[in-house]
């Protein structure tokens, strides 16, 4: 398996039945390693990691979130974050051999509960990609914000673009727009990001509920497994103080900042994100 191999697709069954699509890259008996993206995002946002993480021998698995991508949505509109951690276990479970969760954002906050609460998922480490215990209002409702707007979509891919760009503007546009075509789908004469927009409801009630941040700590403490935050430098949803909190109440944690690099760290900052994971991701393999 090389770096430029395309993945090939899978589908797994999550809590309640719901179809989860996936890629995969490499394979067993490659210890096996599960990439989580965050709200809003799909499996692609891992196109240009996994590939590399399979070269680097693992089995890599990235699946679209329920309510994202190709994924089946929640019939009854609801994305409570026990769902996502209980898709989370079911995909932990049929993967098997004890994979490493990768979860950015949401996929981080999913994955602590998964591998924390009963029944604990078998995982051996966990990456939290710019996700810890509280997120800062004024990032998570910049993010929320960008999610609300455009709800009747865009005329053309470019102008989808145009948005994300506006969106980040520290991010080097890309020279084609194959990206983010991705993140679409076709409704009538529009395009619309590649997801529901019913979570949105479930998402701006997630940001600081009383208690959460005290369970995803607890979450945090029981997994009993080693956790390295990858927080990017310049984020503007997890904070300092935040992420020194995390790791000095969590045993098992530890934490690496990537410069230069926002909420959004594997898509700002790929090479560097990959050379923060990989020495920890040697000590669990």
């Amino acid at each position: 398996m090389t770096a430029e191999a395309p993945p090939r697709a899978r589908d797994f069954v999550g809590h309640g039945g719901i179809r989860l699509a996936a890629d995969v890259w490499g394979r067993a008996p490659a210890p096996p390693l599960v990439l989580l993206h965050g709200g809003g995002q799909t499996r692609h946002a891992w196109g240009r990691t996994g590939p590399r993480l399979a070269a680097l021998g693992w089995q890599v698995f990235a699946p679209d979130l329920r309510g994202h991508g190709t994924s089946a949505w929640s019939a009854d509109g609801d994305y409570d974050l026990g769902l996502f951690a209980g898709d989370i276990r079911a995909i932990t479970a049929e993967v098997g051999d004890r994979p490493v969760l990768v979860g950015a954002s949401l996929g981080g906050l999913g994955s602590l509960l998964a591998a924390g609460e009963a029944p604990r998922a078998e995982v051996r480490a966990l990456v939290l990609v710019d996700v810890a215990h509280r997120p800062d209002p004024r990032g998570f409702r910049r993010i929320a914000a960008f999610m609300r707007r455009d709800p009747d979509g865009f005329a053309d891919v470019g102008e989808a673009a145009a948005a994300v760009a506006a969106h980040l503007p520290h991010r080097p546009r890309p020279s084609g727009t194959d990206g983010i075509r991705n993140n679409l789908r076709r409704h009538g004469d529009r395009w619309v990001w590649h997801w529901d927009p019913r979570m949105l409801d479930s998402f701006e009630g997630r940001m600081d509920p009383p208690g959460m941040a005290q369970r995803l700590l607890d979450a945090a403490r029981r997994a009993d497994v080693p956790i390295l935050l990858v927080r990017g430098g310049s984020s503007d949803v997890v904070g300092e103080e935040a992420a020194r909190q995390f790791c000095g109440a969590v045993p098992k944690a530890r934490r690496v900042d990537v410069a230069g690099a926002g909420h959004m760290v594997v898509g700002d900052r790929n090479e560097h994100f990959l050379e923060a994971i990989i020495p920890f991701l040697n000590e669990t393999a």
